[in-house]
């Protein structure tokens, strides 16, 4: 892609895809009155297979038959899927949807870190390693003083949250590794399909079969949280990818905390702490120097 730039289009797939992500820690705490957090991981992802499936049939996409592709997949499904939801949904069981949404923020930062210790073209460099301090420094602001006295279900909550935003960095690693060369849609697709597979006989052990007899309520948030946060989720994440570039679809992790948080307040009556809030602003700085525009836009500013 040569000079990606947020189009108009772009920004509005942008804002939808903030809403769908956002929207995912508010439906959480809906589906997890009623439904244990590894069979919300596993409704997650089988629900909306046979949307992206209809999506890649439309298209005339074909499916790989490789089985190194399909071992890329599985790993995938376990990095960006299964691993992180059920760590992210866990960890909503014990804190609130909006501060769950603002530690998940760390996932750009990380991503940049794991990237430039993994990838020789994405090298490790200051401005990255600033820009993750800012987020350690958010996260501790979030945590507290305490956090590290006594195991407080509530701290491990949040560091649950946190391994699933590393997860999420590590997928993204794999992803640009072994998936570079087959269409996004098709990724997405064997991704779910890998995470769906690891699901079942994990959620058979610890949960036993998920049962259909579930309040309507309930049913509602765990089909948006497939159709909505998943499949469309995916579609709009790779439309963004195609059309401004990694870099601004980082952007979008900014997005989504506002979102989470305005609905868990608004519906579910949830407030953030101040130290919610400066941890929030601690991390979106840390994101901003990572991604680094803002920086290099103010020094060609400077005068002389």
């Amino acid at each position: 892609m040569t000079n990606p730039a947020i189009t108009p289009a772009a920004a509005l797939m942008m804002a939808a895809l903030a809403t769908v992500w956002g929207g995912s820690f508010f439906l959480a705490e809906i589906a997890l009155r009623d439904v244990p957090p590894l069979t919300i991981t596993l409704h997650r992802v089988a629900w909306a297979l046979p949307v992206l499936f209809l999506v890649i049939r439309l298209r005339g996409i074909a499916i790989p038959r490789s089985p190194r592709t399909w071992g890329a997949y599985l790993v995938m499904g376990a990095l960006n899927n299964a691993i992180p939801f059920s760590l992210i949904f866990w960890g909503q069981t014990r804190i609130d949807s909006g501060l769950a949404s603002i530690l998940n923020g760390t996932t750009a930062v990380f991503a940049a870190v794991v990237a430039g210790l993994l990838l020789a073209d994405e090298p490790l460099s200051p401005r990255k390693i600033t820009g993750a301090l800012f987020g350690l420094a958010g996260v501790a602001a979030i945590m507290g003083p305490g956090a590290l006295s006594g195991l407080d279900p509530a701290n491990l909550a949040q560091l649950a949250i946190l391994g699933a935003a590393l997860s999420y960095a590590f997928a993204s690693v794999w992803g640009r590794a072994m998936l570079s060369g087959t269409p996004p849609e098709m990724n997405a697709l064997g991704m779910l399909t890998g995470s769906t597979l690891l699901m079942l006989p994990l959620v058979l052990l610890t949960d036993g079969a998920p049962t259909l007899a579930l309040p309507g309520a309930a049913w509602a948030a765990l089909l948006a949280l497939s159709t909505l946060s998943t499949a469309l989720a995916y579609l709009l994440y790779f439309g963004i990818l195609a059309r401004a570039g990694a870099a601004n679809l980082m952007l979008v992790t900014l997005m989504i905390p506002p979102v989470a948080v305005a609905l868990g307040a608004g519906v579910l009556g949830e407030r953030l702490s101040p130290g919610a809030i400066t941890g929030f602003a601690l991390i979106a700085v840390g994101l901003v120097v990572t991604d680094g525009r803002v920086m290099s836009r103010l020094g060609q500013r400077r005068p002389g």
